[in-house]
């Protein structure tokens, strides 16, 4: 660009501009000498298993769960009101990287595979320059569950801990991930410095069983005699804390601070009791809808907050438009990237969300309509006003999320139908896993098998 500047100056405008078109195009091939200006950043993707919202220090928990992530999250835009699509680990992940719904993309459930030949986020990074790579510490992203490692040139399956009780081994440790991911970048940028980086790493933890962590336990003011389920979910978000701030250090020491725009977010929350249910999947309350999210990037990123309804589903359009690349009409989301750089935010939508079946493993009698028949509701948000109607019994609620935000008492009467918008909702779902029912269920393994009936994924 100075080139450009100086000819410009002498009058040579038009070459100025040739030699500009030129230097975007090499930036967008990945092909920019080393130390180039204008180098397209690294892009850093982080989720977390699990993760409640209200469980870190970063939006209002009284304990010091999450210093790292406090500090990532208020040096650029923090997310009030995001929220997962579907509150399982599977289809929330296959959206986050497709940028399209569970049911378009097919991986409705744990267990069922994305379809065949779509694009995605890092597809599209590829094409464009980038080295790609995503490193997973939990079965239920495998590949052959997935497809999900068919969209990087490099996938990870980090599984060599038996985190379950030390019978399935099944998981990392959030110190196996960090290591393994901070090793693939200070590698390929030593044989490839001129490429950029875009990199997922998925921590398990806090995922249940809630192991405890006794090193945060002082930190924290927990009594460790004395511990409870919560209490060790809290250690569990300390650990991971500490390998998401080696993991930005370690990144940070690999590409420069201003050249690395980071997400961090979750795959869905988790339910600690409320509604007397532990886990995640089955319902849409806001425990388990509701996700952390913010955007990261020093000097092109405004610190701040969003107030306006986000999901999953935003995430691509808004880090391709934040990378002047054009994003694609087939994706449904929204994109931040103009509230991002300090300008105007959207303004509110109403949004679908679904809720299916834990798992299928194949060879059972639903194989043949896996997806139409896993679904278990579906609901749309707008504003502070939330509509879930589930199938089995046709159960209306709606709740008031600001005088409500337990949704303790719904305020849907015996004779009020449910809304155009919940009814356009639930046609689009089922019409889309109705499509998608010709692809069977395929068989797992037993070893497979038995870790999804060892989350409770399978009744």
């Amino acid at each position: 660009m100075r080139h450009h500047e100086l000819l410009a100056k002498d009058g040579n405008r038009r070459i100025g501009h040739v030699i500009g078109a030129v230097c975007t195009a090499l930036i967008l091939g990945g092909v920019v000498p080393a130390g180039a200006a204008d180098r397209p950043p690294s892009v850093l993707v982080i989720t977390v298993d699990a993760l409640r919202t209200d469980r870190l220090s970063a939006y209002g928990y009284s304990r010091p769960t999450s210093p790292a992530i406090d500090r990532l999250l208020a040096r650029g835009l923090r997310f009030e009101r995001a929220r997962t699509v579907e509150p399982l680990t599977g289809p929330a992940m296959c959206s986050m990287i497709t940028g399209i719904a569970p049911h378009l993309h097919g991986a409705t459930r744990n267990g069922l595979r994305m379809q065949e030949g779509l694009d995605s986020l890092p597809r599209i990074l590829a094409r464009h320059g980038w080295r790609t790579a995503g490193f997973i510490g939990t079965w239920t992203l495998k590949n052959n569950l997935t497809l999900l490692g068919t969209h990087f040139d490099h996938y990870g399956e980090v599984l060599k801990r038996k985190r379950w009780f030390g019978l399935i081994n099944s998981e990392a440790s959030c110190e196996d991930l960090t290591d393994d991911a901070l090793e693939w970048a200070s590698g390929v940028h030593r044989e490839e410095p001129e490429k950029p980086l875009f990199l997922w790493v998925h921590y398990i933890e806090p995922h249940a069983p809630y192991s405890f962590h006794s090193q945060y336990a002082e930190r924290l003011g927990i009594d460790a005699r004395k511990r409870s389920d919560l209490d060790s979910y809290d250690t569990e978000i300390a650990a991971v804390d500490s390998a998401i701030g080696r993991l930005l250090e370690g990144m940070r020491g690999i590409v420069p601070d201003d050249d690395l725009l980071v997400v961090f977010t979750a795959d869905h929350g988790e339910s600690l009791g409320e509604h007397s249910y532990w886990g995640h999947g089955r319902y849409l309350y806001e425990p388990s809808l509701h996700i952390p999210l913010g955007l990261t990037w020093p000097g092109r990123i405004s610190p701040g907050t969003a107030e306006s309804q986000a999901t999953l589903l935003d995430l691509a359009p808004t880090l391709l438009e934040l990378l002047g690349i054009d994003v694609p009409e087939d994706l449904v989301g929204l994109s931040w990237a103009e509230a991002a750089r300090g300008g105007a935010h959207p303004g509110e939508r109403t949004l679908c969300y679904q809720a299916h079946k834990g798992a299928v493993h194949g060879g059972t009698h639903d194989s043949d309509k896996a997806r139409s028949g896993g679904l278990l509701a579906v609901g749309v948000v707008r504003d502070d006003r939330k509509e879930i109607l589930r199938l089995r019994g046709s159960k209306h609620l709606i709740f008031d999320l600001e005088a409500d935000a337990r949704e303790l008492v719904s305020r849907a009467s015996a004779d009020s139908p449910p809304s155009p918008e919940l009814l356009a909702c639930l046609a689009s779902v089922s019409e889309g896993l109705g499509n998608l029912d010709h692809l069977a269920a395929r068989k797992l393994d037993d070893e497979t098998v038995e870790q999804l009936r060892a989350l409770g994924y399978l009744d």
